[in-house]
């Protein structure tokens, strides 16, 4: 009876949708195909059967209005043979985005998630409600909002590289990437560019990592911060390329407590970055904003900056009206660049660096000391 079963376990697993019954019998962890050879045709499909611990294999190509719920724990959905691209194309799921995730120790990788747009105007290429999420390797492109949380406070949001780009909405409160009030947002290796009036990056978390990545305005791109911690929180800014492009509507790229504090720790640690400003007017490399001065404050608290080993290109200051430790911040002309024409902020002459650096340590156990720095387009490597 045990062999007959675990045959008819076997029978189930090559129709291509594993059941419960047969992954428990077999301890074989589900693994569900996805595609237009595969039984299994679309990733709405595959949500719905998939299982705690499932591993969705999706073909590469352009899925149409293919949108999808998330409510399993460790779950990985990948592109499997290329990049598998997801149109909107009028459809949302709850009328939020192309897919809602509330799950835990989910991972995505490989997929572009295009033209969200809902009534609510805050479609979302992915609406993480609630739960832990790694994105990797994605794109997206042209929804309203390109990846959004809700003010969930246990929620984890961690993003490897990956591209933002011309998300927007008409009345243009839209940005790139928006974490809620969230517990931890950790971008890197990451690609953020041509934001519509939003912001490129912009976070309410407790605990944010922004280490190595790429935030430009470019070409026609009017964000108004390139990136954003409006409330506070932690925030480890470390060996990023930042630019803010002539046509912004805001003059500082990196903005902090802006909306008032509402966490019990604040603190904004930006060192080792290349800050570029290309506005017309005087504009800002840096502004912090001291506590009690925002009709949002909702806690006493206190704040403090450090900005260390920066590079500072083009008409800006360091707007700090908080504790600060500044220091080893150079102010460059931009032919010390490759090809800052084409946002290129790699050093002419790495041999001989306008700045050396001092060692900012560790704090709170994180090492300040960059140990990558961005590769174009979306990747990094070590030093």
């Amino acid at each position: 009876m045990k062999l007959v079963s675990i045959l008819g376990c076997a029978v189930f697993l090559s129709m291509g949708a594993t059941v419960s019954l047969a992954q428990e019998l077999t301890g074989i962890p589900q693994r569900i195909q996805v595609g237009p050879s595969h039984n299994i045709k679309t990733i709405a499909e595959a949500s719905k059967l998939a299982t705690a611990g499932a591993l969705i294999e999706v073909d590469a190509g352009t899925y149409t209005a293919d949108v999808a719920l998330w409510q399993h724990d460790n779950v990985t959905v990948r592109a499997v043979g290329g990049r598998v691209r997801l149109l909107a194309h009028g459809a949302a799921m709850e009328g939020k985005g192309i897919w809602v995730v509330r799950a835990k120790g989910m991972r995505v990788e490989g997929f572009d998630f295009e033209g969200a747009a809902v009534p609510s105007r805050n479609g979302a290429g992915i609406r993480l409600d609630t739960g832990t999420l790694h994105v990797k390797n994605c794109g997206f492109f042209r929804n309203e909002m390109g990846l959004l949380t809700n003010n969930e406070p246990d929620t984890v949001l961690e993003v490897e590289g990956s591209e933002f780009a011309h998300n927007m909405r008409p009345d243009g409160h839209n940005h790139n990437l928006y974490a809620g009030r969230i517990a931890r947002l950790t971008v890197t290796g990451s690609y953020f560019h041509h934001a519509h009036i939003g912001h490129l990056l912009k976070s309410r978390a407790a605990v944010n990592h922004i280490f190595y990545n790429r935030l430009t305005d470019e070409a026609g791109g009017r964000a108004s911060y390139e990136l954003e911690f409006p409330n506070g929180g932690l925030a480890y800014v470390v060996g990023n390329q930042i630019q803010q492009g002539p046509q912004t509507e805001n003059r500082a790229l990196v903005s902090f407590g802006a909306e008032g504090y509402t966490l019990p720790d604040n603190a904004l640690y930006l060192v080792g970055n290349t800050l570029v400003d290309d506005w017309v007017g005087w504009g800002q490399w840096l502004a912090v904003k001291p506590a009690g001065q925002g009709a949002k404050d909702t806690v006493p608290a206190a704040v403090s900056v450090m900005a260390v080993n920066n590079l500072l290109a083009g008409g800006g200051r360091l707007q700090v009206d908080v504790p600060a430790d500044i220091r080893n911040n150079v102010t460059v002309a931009q032919d010390v660049f490759v090809q800052p024409s084409r946002h290129d902020y790699r050093l002419r002459d790495p041999a001989h660096p306008p700045l050396q650096p001092v060692d900012p340590g560790t704090v709170n156990g994180v090492d300040l000391r960059p140990t990558r720095i961005y590769v174009h387009p979306r990747q990094t490597r070590g030093l």
